[in-house]
């Protein structure tokens, strides 16, 4: 089978397109036939080797497909479900091993490509809105890179809890995309100092929560964003890691809360990940939340959608297809 590796950390140049045998299923496993896989920044961070790994390493995080066999005691699914999942490494391959508990049945009407969309970012998204910081009705929010893959899904479910949606982009295209995405104020990063621009907006309140996905760039000047006792979710790093800081700071600026939350955390069982998997497909399905895929690529082409992601070129989620 075909599979994207990264033999030794680097740049988008580091991943190879090689053969390797396809894997049998062992105990609680399922053997999936990948039909899509979605490309995200824990990717580019396991390929750069910022998130170690044993390697050689397959990358991809999240994927949909068809069961083909399932090892003992993977009571969970059986061969010919229809199944996605995130968080389990080696999507970007034909083929993938993945814990059974961990998938879950797409619903009819859902394609693979969508289901694949779906599911790391908008679990994340779940999480962040309804766990993280469960928003209320009238509350205010700050989302970075609010055109983006996350940040839209996390606009539409914090506008879904009724908070009032500040979101930050580079352009005025992604500003035009993010208010699709349910933003009431998008503010353009590259004209306007955002923080005091939140400021200006909230009649010098703050916001409730800022959920921010850039880290080292934004990292300040989101605590700066937020009102007393607000809290700053660092929930990436896409310019970089924060470097090291005065944990003074943040009783400096307003007794501030600081958390550096991880998707995996927030899926510890069964039952929790069928509760956020299951809203996001089921509002996907019906409607109510909308995914803007941006591009695809076919799997040999993958180094390129590290790039455009890398790059900035992007306003919603990058797919891998997998014939």
């Amino acid at each position: 089978m075909k599979s994207i590796q990264v033999k030794e950390p680097g740049g988008p140049e580091k991943m190879q397109l090689v053969d390797v045998p396809v894997p049998v299923p062992g105990r609680k496993q399922a053997l999936v036939r990948l039909a899509a896989a979605g490309v995200n920044f824990i990717d580019v961070y396991f390929r750069s080797g910022l998130y170690k790994a044993d390697l050689p390493v397959t990358l991809g995080n999240e994927g949909a497909g068809t069961v083909e066999a399932v090892g003992p005691d993977a009571a969970e699914v059986a061969p010919g479900d229809r199944v996605a999942w995130a968080m389990a490494r080696g999507s970007y391959a034909e083929f993938a091993l993945v814990p059974a508990a961990q998938l879950v049945k797409i619903p009819d009407r859902l394609d693979f490509a969508t289901a694949a969309a779906a599911m790391l970012q908008g679990m994340t998204a779940h999480y962040l809105t309804h766990s993280t910081y469960p928003l209320k009705s009238g509350e205010a929010c700050l989302v970075h890179a609010a055109a983006g893959g996350a940040g839209g899904l996390i606009a539409q479910m914090a506008k879904m809890r009724g908070a009032r949606v500040f979101g930050t982009v580079s352009t005025e295209e992604k500003a035009r995309i993010a208010r699709q995405h349910g933003v009431d104020e998008a503010i353009l990063y590259t004209a306007v100092d955002f923080a005091a621009e939140v400021k200006r907006l909230t009649g010098g309140a703050g916001v409730d929560v800022v959920y921010d996905s850039v880290g080292q760039t934004t990292f300040e000047k989101s605590l700066n964003c937020l009102r007393p006792r607000g809290l700053l979710v660092l929930f990436g790093q896409s310019s970089g890691p924060v470097p090291p800081f005065d944990p003074s700071i943040l009783n400096a600026k307003g007794s501030l809360f600081l958390t550096r939350p991880g998707l995996g955390h927030y899926l510890l069982t069964r039952e929790e990940l069928l509760w956020r998997a299951g809203d996001v497909l089921g509002w996907v399905d019906s409607g109510r939340l909308q995914l803007r895929i941006e591009r695809t690529y076919p799997l040999a082409d993958a180094a390129s959608a590290h790039r455009d992601l890398e790059g900035r070129k992007t306003a919603g989620k990058l797919l891998l297809t997998i014939p």
